[in-house]
């Protein structure tokens, strides 16, 4: 069961240098700031904590910055963020190339993006070994990834047991969740201290046995792949379904504005992990969505993926109607 959300001013955790006090976690890294890299640099800093994050290149580093300004600025203008809080946030966020940097975190998050589907688990596993080189032992070492089992990815480790999966929704920056993964090797100790975190963060924890695809990612695929059947069927179009699910389901968007904010490459590499674990064809990538793939319109970011957006990702035709 998901633990009730703690809410608290956020003065008590002064987002200016000045009194800072020491908590449990009290520096946060962040390997690959990406969408969500750069929302947890942004709720961490939020919340008083020191971010450096680590990126392949300056370029990398630059446009992380510029991605988390423009979710500060989005803030300000809906009257969420001053300024001031602004200045004082950025002013705990570091980037950098070097990942030795990470030596004196608290705990250090795993949130690249890998290129090649095949090179998914091979990479993180490398780096949950350079992360572990050069941080203390009490550290924790956690993984965004939903769909990459913790266990296979501390297996290599000398401390297995300070590994967990921590998943941060990328679909909404501002979900208030984060599910919880403890592996075979996680300690109950690390896993405390994580839910500690979590709280330390104003999220709601939901704790989740170990899963590829967790809850979230295993229904909104299913959801997500029975929508594309719907719109290759002719039973309804694209605003058809989204405008459905909306209304008469509550949603805040519909599966394929969600798909398109998150991006049909990153989803499709979802699908193709969870199924590759389950063998079910219910997580077999639809082929509406490998289409628009090979076509290279991902969603927002690329300004194209079931509808079509303008250089704000805002929609300017609806839908996009190569589908």
């Amino acid at each position: 069961m998901a633990k009730e959300i703690i809410r608290e001013p956020i003065e008590d955790f002064g987002l200016s240098k000045k009194g800072k006090t020491t908590t449990l976690f009290s520096r946060v890294g962040i390997v690959g700031c990406g969408l969500i890299g750069q929302n947890l640099a942004r709720v961490a800093s939020y919340h008083g904590l020191d971010v450096i994050f680590v990126e392949i290149s300056q370029d990398k580093i630059d446009e992380a910055f510029v991605g988390i300004t423009q979710m500060l600025d989005s803030r300000i203008e809906h009257w969420g963020l001053t300024e001031s809080e602004k200045r004082a946030m950025l002013s705990r966020i570091e980037g950098t190339t070097d990942i030795n940097r990470l030596a004196g975190c608290d705990i250090v998050v795993e949130a690249i993006r890998p290129v090649n589907r095949g090179m998914k688990i091979k990479e993180r596993k490398e780096i949950f070994k350079q992360i572990e080189d050069v941080v203390d032992r009490n550290c924790i070492i956690a993984t965004n990834s939903a769909t990459v089992v913790i266990t296979e990815l501390s297996s290599d480790l000398k401390y297995k047991d300070r590994c967990v999966s921590i998943h941060f929704f990328v679909s909404s920056p501002e979900a208030r969740i984060i599910e919880v993964v403890k592996g075979l090797y996680t300690s109950e100790e690390s896993y405390s201290k994580v839910c500690k975190f979590v709280n330390q963060l104003n999220r709601a924890m939901v704790p989740v046995d170990e899963s590829a695809g967790l809850i979230s990612v295993r229904i909104f695929v299913v959801l997500l792949n029975e929508a594309c059947e719907i719109l290759m069927e002719g039973v309804g179009s694209i605003d058809d379904v989204d405008m459905t699910m909306r209304i008469g389901f509550g949603m805040r968007l519909g599966p394929f504005e969600v798909a398109d904010k998150m991006g049909l490459d990153k989803i499709v590499r979802w699908m193709e992990n969870i199924y590759g674990e389950f063998g079910d064809v219910r997580y077999k990538p639809s082929p509406m969505l490998k289409k628009l793939v090979r076509a290279k319109h991902t969603g927002i970011a690329v300004g194209q993926g079931f509808y079509k957006y303008d250089e704000k990702g805002k929609k300017v035709i609806s839908p996009n109607r190569s589908c």
